[in-house]
């Protein structure tokens, strides 16, 4: 049993979100915490549909460090903050609550934990020219953090409605860096053969659908990069493939941990033990 401190000085951190009872993260935060030397907890909360607001309320109220915000609650806590931003706002959805002497900032560490993944994991972003398989929910948070470093986004997606809203909003911020493609095989090889990075942002190959791909293996290359949203299976059939054929595969386990990361460098304002939350997410899995 791991010991962990308790006292009236001990901070805490919480998840909101409902459900929560399947979440990494307390354990993550917690474990963090106590390998750090700072005294705080991390816990989850169910928080019902209308009762999003008395939930943030209540980390001002209460003197919590910040939250994190999961599904179904990431778009109606923005309008229970103090101030979001400018990015998440564009996005319209935030994940990260920090309480700042009272005052509730908030932000979308899930865009800042895919760019960190990568760059960690030794790719140089500045001048890729990248595509997009999926334009939903965790698409918009990496599409508007990424196009800060890259210098071409192609996206595509089934549902034309989910695509042509996500692209009409990243191109009023990057302009003419954005741009869409039709899903079909033909045109997405055709799109790849100018791509330095893939990103997967759809739910094909998760579990219990471990041997399907968006991608078709022959459609990769060695000189690609790879990032799957997916991260159960750990190691999904596109990371397969592209190692197969020479490139480089990163799970979306990554970015997970690395907005964990970022969520608790805002909140202790101190270096996050990368290894020590890679360790238990892991484990978890």
């Amino acid at each position: 049993m791991v010991d962990i401190d308790l006292s009236g000085k001990t901070k805490i951190t919480t998840l909101i979100g409902n459900p929560v009872e399947h979440s990494m993260s307390p354990k993550m935060h917690t474990m963090a915490f106590k390998e750090i030397g700072f005294d705080a907890i991390y816990i989850a909360t169910k928080v019902e549909n209308d009762k999003v607001k008395e939930a943030i309320e209540s980390i001002r109220a209460l003197s919590f460090l910040g939250a994190n915000v999961t599904v179904p609650h990431k778009v109606a806590a923005m309008s229970h903050v103090d101030e979001i931003d400018p990015i998440a706002k564009d996005i319209g959805a935030i994940n990260t609550i920090v309480n700042k002497n009272g005052k509730l900032y908030a932000t979308n560490t899930d865009g800042l934990g895919f760019v960190r993944s990568l760059k960690e994991a030794g790719v140089n972003l500045k001048g890729m020219k990248a595509v997009m398989v999926g334009a939903g929910g965790v698409a918009r948070a990496i599409a508007f953090f990424l196009l800060k470093e890259i210098d071409k986004l192609k996206i595509t997606d089934l549902k034309e409605e989910v695509l042509n809203e996500l692209t009409e909003k990243l191109s009023k911020r990057y302009g003419d860096k954005v741009e869409k493609f039709a899903p079909n095989d033909e045109t997405l090889k055709k799109v790849l053969e100018n791509a330095d990075l893939l990103i997967n942002c759809t739910p094909i190959g998760m579990h219990p659908n471990v041997d399907k791909t968006p991608v078709p293996k022959d459609f990769l290359k060695k000189n690609l990069v790879v990032f799957d949203a997916v991260y159960n299976p750990l190691e999904t059939q596109l990371l397969k493939d592209v190692k197969a054929v020479g490139g480089k595969g990163i799970s979306g386990v990554k970015m997970f941990i690395y907005q964990g990361v970022e969520a608790f460098e805002r909140w202790t304002e101190k270096k996050a033990p990368v290894e020590v939350m890679e360790k238990i997410v892991i484990k978890s899995l």
